[in-house]
């Protein structure tokens, strides 16, 4: 005991640095959706749809080659129109990934149980060097 006592400030660094190379660790654990990599399977696979629920400017500038466009604003009016089959996998992306977690929701809320987030959205899409159209 007096040795916790005598150096409480060192245990208290290395508890703080421990927790510190955690973080990484639990951040990747609370992840939402799958990356590009994954997203690149189930499309080749096992033929997913990708829809991007971003608005319609922001589709127009770059969005993922063969994805169909339903903003997230509309998406519980539109989805079942834009994708027939709720058995296909489906992945939603948006730019940066927080819409298209939203979007999970509603999707899986419609009936699509295999619907997912693409990690990191477009940005990651495009960081992996992958393809991007433009309207």
């Amino acid at each position: 005991m007096k040795f916790i006592i005598d150096n409480w400030m060192l245990i208290a660094i290395a508890l703080s640095s421990g927790g510190m190379l955690m973080w990484p660790v639990l951040q990747g654990a609370t992840a939402v959706g799958i990356d590009s990599a994954g997203a690149i399977q189930l499309i080749n696979r096992e033929k997913a749809n990708v829809v991007d629920v971003s608005d319609a400017t922001e589709f127009a500038a770059g969005h993922i080659v063969g994805s169909k466009n339903v903003p997230l604003a509309e998406l519980e009016a539109k989805l079942a129109g834009s994708v027939k089959n709720k058995t296909l996998p489906l992945v939603l992306v948006c730019q940066s990934g927080a819409r298209s977690a939203k979007a999970v929701d509603i999707a899986k809320k419609l009936g699509y149980e295999q619907a997912q987030s693409l990690q990191g959205g477009l940005k990651s899409w495009k960081a992996a060097n992958l393809p991007v159209e433009k309207a």
